[in-house]
This record gives structure tokens, sequence and C-alpha cells, in this order.
């Protein structure tokens, strides 16, 4: 009797063992990612010095040494080029001593005009004489300062024109110096952009082996297009560019711009959206881990292929990405986290 009870409690023990756990959908969650009114275009530009300075002497001579090479750096008044001065410190030497003559004269008429031996008239023609002498003699100070060319700003000697014993006319370029002191961005932009150009909010510029973006801002866009139909936009850096950045290397420039033709909403994966009827809606994970539907207003699908949700949500909602087709209202589920992009596999 006694085995008959022991074997009928070990049956009901056995058989609450194998009571059936109720089964949980696993989902994938995402949240509403807020749309902008702004859009980002992203061009190729190309850095250069702000000026090319073309130097020559304020002077004609014959070039005497030429002192620099071209792709040189140079530094503010460094001395570039050296004309003959023969001629100019003869000129400065004749006039000097006709100078020095006319003093010792006009000296001696003041004398006498204190003594009043000479006529206030005749005292005042010395004097004049000596004057228009004195700028004289400046004059050709000037042009023997003239025949040496100094750098008028840092930069780096582009070209060399011209070389020594060759001779030179006022004002002919002798070499071409790029500015550096100042760097600044071209940029092609299409005739639509340039049209939109009132909307453009913000720019910055990449460079290749140089991490950070370097902010910038706009210096100017003639309203000219070249052959191609491209305009010609103009960036300054608003802070010192890395030292990297050297003239005619290629950077990469992203130009923000308000735009009012996009609607405000909430982009989504298509994956998350399904039709109920003929009711484009959601299934929304309360913070119990149950489900609700959501009927959402559906605009279009944005430039990166995600649905764009104009009513519906507040952008705080959990939503259900992968899994919907199979919920059900007030169904309990388990968040599953979506894998990492960088992590494929989920192995590390």
């Amino acid at each position: 009797m006694m085995d008959a009870v022991l074997v009928a409690v070990l049956l009901c023990a056995c058989t609450g063992g194998t009571k059936n756990e109720p089964f949980v959908q696993s989902v994938i969650l995402t949240q509403p990612v807020a749309l902008s009114q702004q859009t980002v275009a992203v061009y190729s530009g190309v850095v250069k010095a702000a000026h090319e300075v073309n130097l020559g002497f304020k002077t004609a001579g014959q070039i005497a040494r030429i002192q620099v090479a071209e792709g040189d750096f140079v530094r503010k008044g460094t001395l570039l080029a050296e004309l003959d001065q023969a001629d100019y410190r003869l000129a400065v030497e004749a006039l000097q001593i006709q100078y020095d003559q006319l003093e010792d004269e006009v000296a001696r008429t003041r004398r006498l005009f204190e003594q009043r031996s000479v006529s206030a008239n005749d005292y005042e023609k010395a004097v004049s004489g000596l004057r228009q002498l004195g700028v004289q003699l400046q004059a050709n100070r000037n042009k023997l300062a003239y025949t040496k060319l100094y750098a008028p700003c840092d930069g780096y000697v582009q070209k060399v024109n011209f070389s020594p014993a060759e001779m030179v006319d006022a004002g002919t370029a002798l070499l071409s110096l790029l500015d550096v002191s100042r760097m600044e961005v071209e940029v092609a932009i299409p005739a639509g952009e340039y049209l939109r150009r009132d909307h453009f909010t913000r720019f910055v510029c990449r460079a290749a082996g140089i991490a950070d973006e370097m902010p910038m801002r706009l210096s100017g866009i003639p309203p000219k297009a070249d052959g191609n139909q491209l305009y010609h936009l103009t960036l300054d850096f608003a802070t010192p560019p890395d030292k990297q950045l050297t003239a005619g290397m290629n950077v990469e420039v992203r130009i923000t711009q308000t735009d009012t033709t996009r609607k405000r909403g909430f982009a989504l994966p298509l994956g998350a959206v399904f039709l109920d009827g003929e009711t484009p809606s959601v299934w929304v994970c309360q913070a119990d881990s149950t489900v609700s539907q959501r009927a959402v207003v559906l605009d279009n699908i944005d430039d990166q292929g995600r649905a764009v949700v104009v009513e519906g949500l507040n952008g705080q909602e959990q939503i259900v990405q992968a899994g919907v087709s199979a919920l059900e209202e007030g169904e309990k589920v388990r968040a599953v986290v979506a894998p990492s992009r960088t992590n494929v596999g989920g192995l590390l």
C-alpha cells in the first residue's frame, strides 16, 4: 500500500515540473530621429594664399643681385633684390654738393638781410631756391632707396621673372610672392546653390591628414559664372588654420543651409511601419514591455531611405523596428539590442 502512495506522489511531482512557460516575442527597438530643416552639401575646395603679390622696383635700372630663388620662404622685410646703384649714388652726391653750397650762400644772404644790405625779395628767392634743391635731393635719395626690393609680407617666392644684369623698368614685376599670412579656400558651386546663397548658415572644411574640422566664414561670391556655369565661392578661416595646410591642397567643404521646403517630423526605419488596412501604423513599446498600435501620418522617404512621420509621434517613444508582423495589441515582448554596425556578428 505504501508503495502505491509513493508512486502517486512521484507522478504528481513529475507532472508539475513539465509545465510549459508562455512564449515571449523578441523585438528590436528604435527611437524616432527628429528631422531638421537644414541640409548639408559637400563640395571639393582648394586652399589658396589670400594674395599673390607681384613685386617690382619703383625705379628703372639694371639688376645687380637677386637674393632669393623660386620656392624660398621669406619673412616680411627680407631683402629680395637690388639694382645697380652707381648712377643713383652719383646723382645724390652731385645734388648734395649743390645743396651744401647753396645753404652757405643762404646763410650769408640772411646775415646781409639782417643788416639791411639785401632786399627781402632777394632773400626769399634764395630761401626758396634752397628748399627746391632740398626737395630734389630727397627725391634722388628716395630713388637710391628704391634700388632695393624688400618683402612686404611673409610668403613663398612663386616665380622669378628676370636674371641679374637684365634691365627692368619701374613697376615691372620682378617676382611674385604668395602671401601666406592669410589663407582662403575657393569652392565652385552650381547655379542652383548660388540662388540659395542667402540660406547658407555654416561652413566647415576638412583636409586629409587633419582630424579636426576647421570652421570657415564666407568672404564673397562674385555674381558671375564661369564657362561651366559654376560660381566661385571664397571662404576665410574663422580661426588660424592648421600649419599642415598649404596652398594648393584639396579640402572637403561642407555647407549647411536652411531648407524651408522640408517638413518637420521624425524618421523611422521603413521596417518599423506597417499598414493596418490603409492606415500606416507602428508598434510602441510601453514601460511594462507590452506593445500598443499607434496610427501615424507619413510624408515621404528621406534621402537616407527612412520613412518620414509628420504626425502621431513625439520623439520619445520606443518603436518596434523588427518583428512587427507577428505582434498583437497588448502583447508582452522582450527587447533585443540591435548589433552595432562596427561590431558585425557581436564578436566584441
